[in-house]
């Protein structure tokens, strides 16, 4: 099965793209934030910089980690899930679960590894940036060298073995315990619903969401400093992640709804329709990177313009150090928000490149090439409106206990700060969908029988 394994990266490297991309960028947030662990410890940095260095490479890479994690998982389920009709194929060769499980491992290691030796130099540059940014901000000394070592080193490898390996493990028994026909066709015939131990971890995540929420409503409230952000922000990334998990069972509800006006908007809106209304996984699988960039941008982003109005309604100017700090953190967002791009684009590829035969199919029946573009923008339109739509709500997990603990209400800008970040999420989703698209139906490139 390895040989088959190793036979499978040669043969179709492109099938591997977006896995190895997510793997990619996954190692690169972990290990750059790792080598500031690596950093504080070196015998030159004083110890006001170690301690700047200790919290952020642990809080900051903490979340990375749980996201990067979460994403790479999902990503592995997928690419494990759009390749059911081969594993059941082999199944009925004579393999069995044991040995197609051996097989898809073989696959991912192998990916893994090569993508962590592909993100050490991007890392180091990554984690150098980091502290140019840090020492230029005044947050840690002018004289601080960045360092890359055994912590970033260790992160890097340890999170992406348990995720690829939990992922390719779970999605193998999921695929090879259906039926022939069920594994032979595609999303469209799963059902809406997630397993009990997905609904259990779930609500473990929006209970800790809900927690930190009731904390920084009381407990923080009139609490000057940062503190308050420090339990607001991590109860919306909470609290996302919690709903992202339920995306099976959210997104069909809520694309339902948005998508009713396409479903008399000539053939290729009832098309998209119907199509939305049967994809249950695909959806699922396609929101919820959405779901977390939406959360975690409109929670931060808000939560700063919340904690700027409060200045200014008692008067209070911003300091140095806070404008230093604000700054880093936006920087620091802002990594973590690429990443959810990235991974926004990756599943979007992932789930149209998925769809070749299907779309060779519609060109036989006469569907022009641009009528097959706008079919998969309007699908990647609204199962990412779906997904900012959940994000939102759980972005409210931190806006409303913070407007409580800084004693003022939401400001206005708030809903442009909302409209940047749809209209983001659906340029960078449409954008993917329909190049992916292009690719495969210009200059004849789908070819009938093509899988």
């Amino acid at each position: 099965m390895l040989t088959l394994a190793l036979s499978s990266l040669r043969s179709q490297p492109s099938r591997y793209a977006t896995s190895f991309a997510a793997l990619l960028c996954g190692a690169v947030l972990l290990m750059a934030f790792g080598s500031l662990l690596d950093t504080a410890g070196d015998d030159g940095v004083d110890e006001a910089s170690s301690s700047v260095l200790l919290t952020m490479g642990l809080v900051v890479g903490g979340w990375s980690l749980l996201l990067v994690t979460f994403a790479l998982t999902s990503m592995q389920t997928l690419h494990v899930r759009q390749r059911a009709a081969e594993l059941t194929l082999l199944r009925m060769a004579g393999a069995t679960r044991a040995q197609l499980t051996r097989m898809v491992l073989g696959e991912t290691v192998v990916l893994a590894l090569i993508a962590w030796a592909a993100a050490l130099v991007p890392s180091i540059a990554a984690g150098r940036w980091i502290v140019s940014r840090l020492s230029e901000s005044g947050l840690i000394a002018s004289t601080t060298t960045a360092a890359f070592g055994g912590f970033a080193i260790h992160l890097g490898v340890g999170v992406i073995a348990v995720a690829t390996v939990t992922a390719a493990v779970v999605a193998t028994r999921r695929a090879t315990a259906s039926t022939v026909i069920a594994a032979a066709t595609d999303a469209s015939t799963e059902s809406a619903r997630v397993s009990r131990p997905v609904a259990l971890v779930a609500v473990v995540m929006i209970f800790l969401g809900v927690d930190l929420a009731i904390v920084t409503a009381t407990v923080m409230r009139g609490v000057e400093g940062f503190d308050p952000m420090a339990t607001g922000g991590p109860a919306a990334i909470w609290f996302c992640l919690g709903l992202a998990l339920l995306a099976p069972v959210l997104v069909p509800r809520v694309t339902a709804r948005l998508v009713a006006p396409f479903a008399g908007a000539g053939v290729t809106g009832h098309l998209a329709a119907l199509h939305l209304r049967r994809r249950t996984g695909q959806m699922a699988g396609a929101a919820m990177p959405a779901i977390l960039f939406a959360g975690i941008a409109l929670a931060t982003l808000v939560m700063l313009a919340i904690d700027d109005a409060a200045r200014v309604a008692r008067g209070v100017a911003k300091t140095a150090d806070y404008r230093n700090a604000e700054t880093t953190n936006l920087l620091v967002i802002g990594m973590i928000l690429a990443f959810a791009a990235i991974m926004i684009v990756n599943t979007v590829v992932a789930t149209t490149l998925q769809r070749r035969r299907e779309l060779d199919q519609l060109g036989q029946l006469g569907f022009t090439a641009s009528q097959r573009r706008s079919l998969v923008a309007v699908e990647a339109g609204v199962v990412t409106a779906a997904g900012v739509g959940i994000g939102t709500v759980g972005s409210f997990a931190t806006i409303v206990p913070f407007a409580i603990a800084r004693e003022t209400l939401v400001p206005a800008e708030a809903v442009l700060v909302w409209f940047g970040v749809f209209a983001v999420a659906e340029v960078v989703a449409v954008g993917a969908a329909v190049l992916a698209c292009h690719r495969l139906v210009a200059h004849g490139a789908v070819s009938t029988g093509a899988h």
